[in-house]
C-alpha cells in the first residue's frame, strides 16, 4: 500500500511538472510571437527609411548628372573663356601661396 501511496504521489508530481512545463511552452510561445511582431514592425520601418534614402540617392545622382552635363556643355561652348579662367585661378593661388609663405616665414638662424 506504501508503494500505491508514493506511485499515485510520483505520478501526481509528474503531472504538475509537466502542467507546468506546459505552461511555460504557452508563455513563451507568446513571448516569440510578441518578439516577431515587434522585429516584423522595425523590419517595415526600416524598410520604409531605405525606401525614403534610395529615392533622395537617386535624386541626387540624377541632378549631379545634370549639372555635370551643364558645365561640359559650356565648357565645350567656351574653351578658351575656360582656359582663361583657369590659367586666373592658378596665378592668383601660387601669388597667395607665396605672400602666405612670405608673412610666416621662420628666423633663418639654423645654428
Amino acid at each position: 500500500m506504501a508503494e500505491t501511496t508514493n506511485m499515485a504521489g510520483a505520478s501526481k508530481a509528474a503531472n504538475e511538472a509537466q502542467e507546468a512545463m506546459k505552461k511555460q511552452i504557452a508563455e513563451l510561445r507568446r513571448e516569440i510571437t510578441k518578439i516577431n511582431r515587434t522585429l516584423s514592425d522595425r523590419a517595415e520601418e526600416a524598410q520604409g527609411w531605405y525606401d525614403s534614402a534610395a529615392e533622395r540617392a537617386s535624386r541626387a545622382a540624377q541632378q549631379l548628372r545634370s549639372q555635370a552635363h551643364t558645365v561640359t556643355e559650356t565648357v565645350q561652348q567656351n574653351p578658351g573663356t575656360i582656359s582663361s579662367a583657369m590659367m586666373l585661378g592658378g596665378v592668383l593661388g601660387v601669388l597667395l601661396g607665396i605672400v602666405i609663405a612670405k608673412s610666416s616665414e621662420p628666423e633663418r638662424r639654423w645654428f
